[in-house]
């Protein structure tokens, strides 16, 4: 085990296969698949903005050492963070809207709490995740998507949800979906070293391998990993052990990262070291 696993990952291990075990399924017996297989599918389901299926085909990847792993631990980490972080933010706003609704709030507070849960198990795949960075080789780290799909702009019904005002079934779905996709889209930004920036992160992610900062995708990293903390704070889900191994995981990190510079764009053609 490396010494960032070693580090962080006692405090999570009691409960970590909660979160992941709802995430991954084993492969049918008899119907073995390749690497390339996964690596080809996971970027027809990114393309097809199946996130859920693309999230389960890196995990196959990460189950081992192989010629993808350098490429799928960073987006597995974007993509199951961005996901995490949009349950977060739909969170937060229904329990904006229960407050708001006072005496009626009691729906409000379970879609709150359910989102929460969701969050929660997405958090811990993504911090286990987080314990593989060891497996990345020294220099930069390699963005291996396109530019996901979504809106950088806050979807328009959260708001009305904040101000505790229910949705009908299809609009709440489609809030769901909308929050889930500029999470993944502004977490994509961040790595990239261009928060915010959908133009910048563009340039860098298309017609090309991207290349990022080791140190600005670590500051992301820690960045993402203390908000995700703040689930469980005790007026939220309570779980101080939680809570304490994602910031001691947000300290610990930044010190994985061996070098600083500028993000580049190279021509895959050319190799990717």
């Amino acid at each position: 085990m490396s010494v960032l696993s070693r580090r962080i990952a006692a405090p999570l291990s009691a409960f970590a296969l909660l979160g992941l075990a709802s995430c991954s399924k084993p492969v049918p017996a008899g119907n073995p698949r390749s690497s390339e297989f996964y690596w080809t599918a996971a970027r027809e389901t990114w393309a097809a903005g199946n996130y859920v299926k693309t999230a389960d085909h890196l995990d196959r990847l990460l189950e081992d050492h192989n010629e993808y792993s350098a490429r799928a631990i960073p987006w597995s980490l974007v993509l199951t963070s961005g996901m995490a972080g949009g349950y977060i933010d739909l969170a937060d706003h229904y329990a904006a809207g229960a407050r708001a609704r006072k005496a009626n709030g009691l729906e409000f507070r379970r879609k709150a709490t359910e989102y929460r849960t969701i969050a929660s198990s997405l958090a811990l795949r993504f911090a286990q995740t987080v314990d593989k960075l060891d497996q990345m080789p020294t220099g930069s780290v390699q963005l291996a998507f396109e530019l996901p799909n979504g809106n950088a702009a806050p979807p328009v019904l959260l708001g009305k949800v904040a101000n505790g005002i229910e949705l009908p079934p299809a609009d709440a779905e489609e809030v769901r979906e909308a929050a889930i996709r500029r999470s993944i889209l502004l977490t994509a930004c961040l790595v990239a070293g261009a928060p915010n920036d959908l133009a910048k992160t563009e340039h860098l992610l298309s017609r090309a391998t991207a290349l990022t900062p080791r140190a600005t995708f670590a500051a992301a990293l820690s960045q993402m990993l203390t908000r995700q903390s703040s689930m469980y704070t005790r007026d939220k889900l309570d779980e101080p052990a939680k809570l304490a191994s994602l910031k001691q995981r947000a300290q610990t990190v930044v010190n994985w990262a061996g070098q600083s510079g500028t993000a580049m764009v190279i021509d895959p053609r050319k190799g990717s070291q």
